[in-house]
């Protein structure tokens, strides 16, 4: 993985690359920010350019023994620990290493949902479970084999169990000679605060408008105002411009299902409501959840449009086209009910409340918010 893969993030390029130069190497950094802006990538360009036995004025050169091991993820220094799911008695990391390199290097930008999805993960959500830990101190038991630094990249650490975070604390508080960890994260205030303040924090912002755009035009060869437009959706997040041009089934699948879900709570028919509540319960726990997050983007972004600031606003045409008529039920007298009841129906999918009546019970409270 080159610097020059990842969109924009310059001043994290140079933070990253300066380091090394100068010989400032921490042994644990926490790379946080939001979904879609290039962590990951950012993570093992770091790493290859650490263990680089050439390396440039801002690249790994891409040519020594090191880098060509890192192109295929298989250096033996190199060690990831990412969210899997319990199938047909596979636990750990090392059980799914294999598939983990190849939807890596064939995805720069990728989340969660996507790589659950190429596992076939269906109800199953993603954890990194206590075992990972006993995996852990293992592999950083061994000697390193021929790296200057050996590099293990933590995934998402805020879906580590608890025992195993605890156990992680230890090896940090604690570490090994010539080891860096890179823990890479969308929501670092769900880890250990322990381990947060053991971190050395690099915070990654959103990806520059202007950057997404150029990217844009160089990458998918689109015209400029359609580069432009899709950036100001994007908000930041290159993730986002990327699925926002291919039209993805996914966002068709949450749009329609939010656009069912409002006109039955809106008509209080029970049957209806059953039936999409039904049909909600019937995609995985990880699918529920982002539709959920959908949900509390799109109750937002309807809110916002009523204030007539376009700016401000981060709609697709299809939901923009629906907002005209449904935006104005949206008010100051239900918004903060609405994103509360979202954020509550999220959180009982992620403790495994039975999913028909989390949002069979939504619906209901739906019908008398938009009466407000």
């Amino acid at each position: 993985m080159f610097f020059r893969d990842i969109v924009g993030q310059q001043e994290i390029k140079e933070q990253l690359i300066n380091s090394v130069k100068k010989g400032i190497v921490p042994h644990a950094r926490l790379l946080c920010g939001p979904e879609g802006v290039g962590k990951f990538s950012l993570a093992i360009a770091y790493a290859q350019y650490l263990n680089c036995l050439d390396p440039q004025e801002n690249e790994p050169c891409g040519k020594c023994a090191s880098c060509l091991k890192y192109r295929h993820l298989a250096h033996p220094d190199l060690h990831f620990v990412f969210p899997v799911i319990k199938k047909d008695k596979k636990e750990i990391c090392d059980d799914y290493i294999a598939d983990f390199r190849t939807f890596v290097t064939s995805h720069t930008y990728f989340n969660i949902s996507q790589w659950l999805a190429y596992l076939g993960a269906e109800n199953a959500q993603g954890m990194i479970y206590t075992r990972e830990s006993e995996e852990i101190i293992r592999k950083l038991s061994l000697k390193i084999y021929e790296a200057k630094y050996r590099v293990m990249i933590i995934w998402l650490p805020e879906r580590m169990n608890e025992a195993c975070a605890n156990k992680l604390l230890k090896i940090i508080e604690e570490p090994y000679d010539n080891t860096v960890f890179l823990l890479v994260s969308n929501s670092p205030d769900q880890i250990i605060t322990t381990i947060q303040s053991r971190c050395q924090r690099v915070n990654i912002h959103n990806v520059a408008k202007e950057d997404i755009t150029k990217a844009l035009q160089s990458e998918y060869n689109i015209q400029p105002e359609d580069a432009l437009s899709v950036a100001h959706i994007a908000n930041g997040s290159y993730l986002k411009a990327i699925e926002t041009i291919s039209l993805n089934e996914e966002h068709k699948f949450f749009f329609n299902l939010f656009v069912t879900m409002m006109r039955s709570s809106y008509a209080r028919s029970i049957k209806d409501i059953k039936s999409i509540a039904n049909e909600i319960a019937s995609v995985g726990r990880e699918r529920q959840k982002n539709f959920l997050v959908y949900c509390q983007r799109m109750i937002r972004e309807y809110f916002v449009s009523n204030l007539h600031q376009p700016e401000m606003v981060y709609l697709k045409q299809d939901e923009a086209n629906f907002g005209v008529r449904f935006a104005p039920f949206i008010n100051e007298r239900n918004i903060i009910d609405f994103t509360d009841e979202l954020a509550l129906a999220e959180r009982h999918i992620e403790q495994n409340v039975n999913a028909k009546m989390v949002f069979f019970d939504l619906c209901l409270k739906i019908t008398m918010l938009l009466k407000r």
